[in-house]
C-alpha cells in the first residue's frame, strides 16, 4: 500500500528516503470495514482521509432520508468541510466497501508540513485540483438532467455502477431507486434501437 503511496505522491513531489520514513512513521494506514462510520453529523473531527483502496461515501439525514453526495474511491482524498474551523459535521462519512485508508490529523499534517515544506505545497496543488473538479462535477449536476447525469456517470465513473448499492446511487443521482430502474431500462431500450 505505501508504494500506491508514494506512487501518488511522485506526481506532486519526489521524496527523499528520510521523507518516506516520516511519512510511514505516523501510523497512517488503517484498515476499515464496509459500514463503519467515519464521522457522524454533529460530531467534531480532525481527521483528513485519502482512499488507497475501497470506496466511502458523504451523505446527510435530511427528513429521514440519507441523501448522498460524493462518493470517494481510489486516490481520491477528503477533508471534512467543518475540520478546519473544529466545528460540529453536517454530514456523515461511512465505508461503502471494506477500505485501505490513509487517516491523518490536522495536527499530523501541521507536524509534516513544518518539518517537510514541499508536503504543504504538494498539498497545496491537491487542494486546487479538487476545488475545480468540485465545481466542474457540482455545475454538471446542477445543468444536467437525471438521465444526463446517468450518462454522465457511466463516462466518467462506471466503476461505481457495480461497487455501490442502488438505492446509494439513486441518492447521489438525486432521483428515487425506482426512477433509477426505469431510466436504466429506457437507456437500454435506447441503445437497442
Amino acid at each position: 500500500m505505501q508504494d500506491i503511496l508514494f506512487d501518488f505522491i511522485s506526481k506532486y513531489v519526489s521524496l527523499t528516503d528520510d521523507e518516506k520514513h516520516a511519512l510511514l512513521s505516523l501510523q497512517l494506514f488503517h484498515s476499515v470495514k464496509k459500514g463503519t462510520v467515519l464521522l457522524k453529523a454533529g460530531q467534531k473531527s480532525q481527521e483528513s482521509y485519502f482512499v488507497l483502496k475501497g470506496c466511502i461515501r458523504v451523505y446527510y439525514m435530511i427528513d429521514g432520508e440519507e441523501k448522498t453526495t460524493a462518493f470517494y474511491t481510489e486516490l481520491d482524498a477528503l477533508t471534512p468541510h467543518r475540520v478546519p474551523e473544529n466545528a460540529p459535521s453536517d454530514y456523515f462519512i461511512s465505508c461503502v466497501e471494506d477500505s485501505m485508508l490513509l487517516i491523518s490529523t490536522s495536527d499530523m499534517e501541521m507536524e509534516i508540513n513544518s518539518k517537510f515544506p514541499k508536503f504543504e505545497i504538494m498539498c497545496r496543488m491537491l487542494s486546487e485540483e479538487l476545488l475545480a473538479k468540485q465545481q466542474i462535477d457540482f455545475d454538471e449536476f446542477k445543468t444536467s438532467s437525471p438521465e444526463q447525469r446517468y450518462l454522465n456517470l457511466l463516462q466518467k465513473r462506471p466503476d461505481l455502477i457495480q461497487r455501490v448499492p442502488q438505492h446509494q446511487l439513486a441518492s447521489y443521482l438525486g432521483i428515487k431507486p425506482q426512477s433509477l430502474s426505469r431510466l436504466r431500462a429506457r437507456i437500454l431500450e435506447k441503445s437497442k434501437a
